[in-house]
């Protein structure tokens, strides 16, 4: 039986309205996805989650969405509300991707590279600029306004963070459109390409976020490090490049660590957000304190000839 609020929704989108269609649950950490299938084929609806809107920009999300796909790196939009309502077509012959078919599915780093790259090449206008340290602030606030704990010393690593900053800034890259949240459930692979789905955090941002922060949510070793790189280089990174890459597995996980202790607040259940929230910042402390991060803030420093 469909769920009441998923047929309210499918009822006010005219490429669904008095269908009769099939509807499968594919999941969701804040939203809820879902395949719906009917006599004229196969699409992706998606209903948003509960206090999304407090931190959400539907309306930047839509126009990326919408160049996402005219980019060619992800499905076609249908259908967008101002609430986040949204219908997409169903990408047939892809394949979820998780940390475990990262390592299993030969190449699949290296697509992803690819992808990413072809995003951040395609010269498609994103609304929004995602700035690290502007959402650091802003999803504090949110925090605040809901009463919610931090985790203790955080400031403290956020303050530490400064002299990341200065580093990133000192050679910067020029910004291109970019996911800025690639779980690894947001890439989907056919075994010659891979798709890119959710552009709620999407924005104007430096490219090496995407590959950092893939890096981190897949768990990538030395090895997928290197065929992610690769993807995206087409050969060799150069030691700057590879630096900012590894800088910003840390700083994905001071900013994420806040998007978990949002949803920890929010009582949202898809699963232990203070555990998830905790695990992320202790991550990040170990590599701010790692010889690693050393290292390659000297990369970073020396810039490209360096």
């Amino acid at each position: 039986m469909i769920e009441e609020d998923v047929a309210v929704a499918m009822a006010r989108i005219p490429l669904l309205a008095g269908k009769a269609p099939t509807v499968e649950r594919l999941g969701g950490l804040t939203n809820r996805v879902y395949r719906v299938t009917t006599a004229d084929g196969s699409y992706c609806l998606r209903l948003p989650g509960k206090g999304t809107e407090a931190y959400i920009d539907r309306a930047v999300e839509a126009t990326n969405a919408r160049a996402a796909a005219a980019a060619g790196v992800a499905p076609e939009v249908l259908f967008f509300a101002p609430d986040g309502v949204m219908l997409t077509r169903y990408l047939d012959g892809t394949v979820t991707l998780s940390a475990q078919l990262f390592r299993e599915r030969p190449g699949a780093a290296g697509r992803a590279g690819a992808a990413f790259r072809r995003l951040h090449a395609s010269g498609q206008r994103f609304a929004f600029r995602f700035e690290l340290f502007q959402m650091i602030d802003d999803y504090l606030k949110v925090l605040s306004h809901l009463g919610a704990e931090l985790p203790e010393g955080y400031h403290d690593v956020v303050a530490e963070a400064g002299a990341v900053r200065e580093a990133l800034s000192a050679h910067a890259w020029p910004l291109a459109p970019c996911h800025c949240d690639p779980l690894c459930e947001n890439l989907l692979d056919t075994g010659e390409r891979v798709w890119l789905v959710d552009w709620e955090y999407s924005g104007v941002n430096d490219p090496m976020w995407d590959l950092g922060d893939l890096s981190v949510e897949g768990g990538f070793d030395a090895g997928q490090d290197e065929a992610l790189l690769r993807g995206y280089f087409g050969g060799e990174a150069r030691p700057a490049d590879r630096g900012r890459m590894v800088v910003y597995k840390a700083m994905c996980d001071l900013l994420w660590t806040l998007w978990g202790l949002i949803q920890h607040a929010n009582r949202n259940p898809a699963e232990d957000f203070w555990a998830y929230a905790t695990g992320r910042f202790e991550r990040c402390k170990a590599l701010m304190a790692s010889r690693e991060l050393t290292h390659q803030l000297a990369a970073v420093r020396a810039g490209p000839a360096g």
